[in-house]
């Protein structure tokens, strides 16, 4: 490791400045009193700038805030705006990236004003809405609100939108970017009441952003930042998740017991991978403090989640091994050394083969500054960087925004359901490339969502496309379930989808991998994995979701558990829509007709030597896993 160098000043007495994305505290003194958690908000650095940022934000209709990790802005400006009158009367809502955070936030939030989730604060993400008449803080994910704005464009019942994370670019977030900014211009001119906007983030190209919103003021809001000593590696690494293993040993041992360790990793398997190895190889180890290790990743249930935040035993060292979930989505609480691979996984749409890959790419500057940072969030701490100072200088200063890099489908249909015919034309931050676009249109010309005008090149969005929009599921799983109807086979299709939107319901141990083969094959079917999918939900309903029966079988409790619920959500749905339910039964072939109608763009043909391509590109493709 190189010398040492200082990578953050400090701590300074707060000043008016940005806005950060506190959403870590959200767990952070669960179980304290009322009385408690007010003394913790007074001691925030967002406090002593209270009433000047207020002040500020009821002069502006729209609002940047920057505020770097450990202001408080997540959690205490909606309230500050709450308190103060500045919403009218009317719901504030904040937007999250996450699900996780959106949930998080909203129970921190409820716990500091003394009350209940669904009460004056509640959350509303996907197949989960726990509001109420009362609330007024409506914590949601962007994609919630971008679904709202379907049904009403001008967003009537907000008079805040806090859009939260934006330094992020998710897909949705970019969308909604321009359909609140639309909304806020539609609602000047008809002279309804003012659409206030206030965009929050740690970091993000402030110019960039400002000039988006009209030229909208900049308020910086300082955090607690301590100093941290950045060390890099000397030679690249060709081993990220070997080198995160021997810094983390060494770290463990020469520092004493209590400074806890976090590290980026980039995906759900490799997390698991390195918490068995790191569990397995300290059980070894003598006269150093005991492990405690723990995954983060968003796909992991909120119980389990809720335990990286815990106070950490004395004698311990907790290790909480990450995604990027850790960069800014949260605070852990206790972290003195942050071990970062420099790696992160991102979803890249190539729009000539249509595919939708996950890949491991090199971070970008902006997410390895906000990694750092999480070294110092209570007191001085260290960041060990897995690659060389040149390879630091050498990465992409921003994120590519998600919306240049996806499949565009689904924020096309979205957008044609809000009216907007030219999807070419929206006000986009960042345009995505015409190709995707084009890609875009002409898949859901191909799902039957869009037609072409009589003499005319516009496209419109036909019945079909309409009520395609009204289910959140990607284009091709809501035509599926459209098409069921037709097949007499809505039931199955119903509990096939639902599988399919949650996490893999199947558990596969590596210290038990014959046993998990084992049980599983009893649901195995010839017809397909979709049939198997579909015996699996059988069984479980069979047994009404006996939780003993999942583990003897390794099938994932929770995930079946959400997908009853989505479920229970699409069912409803299609009650809205008048569509009639019917059942097939035993007889699978209306389920496989179904699935290869709406499926029909997923379609590979087996050549004579062994290989499968596409029938729409062409593109040679393999079953996943190599095993199946």
């Amino acid at each position: 490791m190189r010398n040492p160098e200082e990578a953050g000043p400090p701590e300074k007495k707060p000043k008016l400045m940005h806005t950060q994305q506190n959403q870590a505290q959200q767990f952070a003194s669960r179980g304290n009193s009322f009385e408690e958690l007010k003394n913790v908000r007074r001691a925030l650095p967002i406090y002593p700038a209270r009433q000047k940022i207020i002040a500020e934000i009821r002069k502006f209709s729209s609002s940047i805030v920057i505020g770097e990790t450990g202001s408080g802005k997540t959690t205490q400006l909606p309230q500050y705006l709450l308190e103060a009158g500045v919403n009218q009367g009317a719901i504030i809502a904040i937007t999250q990236p996450r699900r996780v955070a959106a949930i998080s936030v909203a129970q921190r939030v409820a716990q500091e004003k003394n009350t209940t989730v669904g009460n004056i604060v509640g959350y509303c993400v996907r197949f989960e809405d726990v509001t109420s008449a009362a609330t007024k803080l409506k914590f949601m994910t962007d994609g919630m609100l971008l679904r709202e704005a379907i049904l009403d464009p001008t967003l009537t019942r907000y008079s805040i939108i806090i859009l939260d994370e934006a330094h992020e670019r998710t897909i949705n977030t970019d969308v909604l970017f321009g359909v609140v900014k639309a909304a806020q211009r539609r609602r000047l001119k008809t002279g309804q009441r003012l659409l206030k906007i206030i965009v929050m983030s740690a970091t993000m190209d402030v110019d960039h952003f400002s000039e988006y919103f009209n030229k909208a003021p900049v308020l910086y809001l300082e955090g607690r930042q301590y100093p941290i000593q950045v060390m890099h590696t000397k030679e690249p690494q060709s081993d990220y998740l070997f080198a995160s293993l021997v810094t983390l040993f060494q770290i463990h041992k020469e520092a004493p017991a209590g400074e806890d360790v976090l590290i980026f990793l980039t995906g759900q398997e490799e997390i698991e991978s390195a918490v068995r190895t790191i569990t397995d190889l300290a059980r070894d180890l003598k006269d150093v403090p005991q492990l405690t290790v723990l995954p983060l990743y968003a796909a992991l249930p909120s119980q389990v989640q809720i335990k990286v935040f815990a106070k950490t035993p004395p004698g311990h060292r907790k290790v909480v091994v990450a995604t990027n979930i850790a960069e800014t989505s949260i605070t852990i609480h206790g972290i003195k050394y942050v071990i970062d691979s420099g790696m992160v996984k991102a979803k890249v749409y190539n729009p000539h083969s249509s595919l939708d890959l996950l890949k491991v790419v090199t971070a970008s500057k902006a997410q390895v500054l906000q990694r750092t940072g999480r070294a110092g969030r209570e007191a001085p701490g260290f960041c060990y960087r897995l690659f060389t100072e040149l390879e630091f200088q050498n990465m992409s200063t921003n994120t590519i925004p998600e919306i240049q890099r996806c499949n565009l489908a689904s924020v096309v249909l979205q957008l044609m359901a809000l009216g907007i015919s030219d999807v070419s034309t929206f006000d986009f931050m960042d345009k995505p490339a015409p190709e995707s676009i084009n890609a875009a249109l002409e898949e859901l010309v191909l799902l039957g969502a869009l037609e072409r005008q009589a003499n005319s090149d516009m496209l419109k969005l036909t019945t079909l496309g309409r009520q395609m929009a009204a289910f959140p599921l990607d284009p091709r799983f809501a035509k599926v379930i459209l098409l069921a109807k037709d097949f007499e086979c809505l039931e199955e299709i119903l509990s096939i989808i639902a599988i399919l939107s949650v996490d893999s319901v199947l558990v596969t141990l590596s210290s038990k991998r014959k046993e998990c083969l084992e049980a599983h094959q009893k649901f195995m079917s010839s017809d397909g994995d979709h049939v198997t999918l579909l015996n699996i939900y059988r069984a479980y309903k069979s047994v009404n979701g006996n939780k003993s029966w999942c583990f003897d079988n390794f099938v994932n409790a929770r995930n079946m558990n959400t997908a009853q619920e989505v479920r229970k959500q699409l069912r409803e749905i299609c009650e809205r829509n008048k569509m009639t339910f019917s059942s097939c039964g035993r007889d699978t072939a209306a389920i496989r007709k179904c699935l290869a109608v709406g499926f029909f763009m997923n379609a590979a043909e087996l050549s004579k030597e062994g290989d499968f391509f596409t029938l729409t590109t062409r593109t040679k493709v393999s079953t996943h896993p190599p095993a199946c």
